[in-house]
């Protein structure tokens, strides 16, 4: 059984997606025009610390938790802000940001290169 490669499918996501860098990312948080969303594993932020003020949620549960419909939705994802999703590479995230849009989102983005890039670039982290 022939499968569609994940590197294919961040592919397509990243060509119909808007991607940030993270230095943009930080100044529309700080300015209070966007949400930074960490998609990661709780293991990775124990283990990498955090992005501070970026509020988690896990991928596992992003789209209940956007879902106003949805049982577990979370009221701080109703918001005109933009949601800048980001993981640790920027590929979890991408997948993610895709699949928001595809619900109907139409204020995300992803953080180029995720925590990765964030933390290249010398900004800020709190470590647990």
């Amino acid at each position: 059984m022939a499968i569609t490669p994940v590197s294919e499918l961040v592919a397509q996501a990243k060509a119909r997606i808007t991607t940030l860098p993270p230095d943009q990312a930080r100044a529309m948080a700080d300015a209070g025009d966007a949400l930074l969303i960490d998609i990661r594993d709780v293991r990775e932020l124990q283990r990498e610390g955090r992005v501070p003020g970026a509020i988690h949620a896990p991928r596992g549960m992003l789209e209940f938790w956007v879902d106003p419909e949805s049982p577990y939705h979370k009221p701080a994802f109703a918001t005109d802000k933009t949601l800048i999703l980001f993981c640790a590479g920027a590929m979890r995230s991408a997948l993610a940001a895709a699949t928001l849009q595809d619900m109907g989102v139409t204020n995300v983005a992803e953080m180029d290169e995720g925590f990765g890039g964030w933390k290249d670039r010398g900004l800020p982290v709190e470590q647990d």
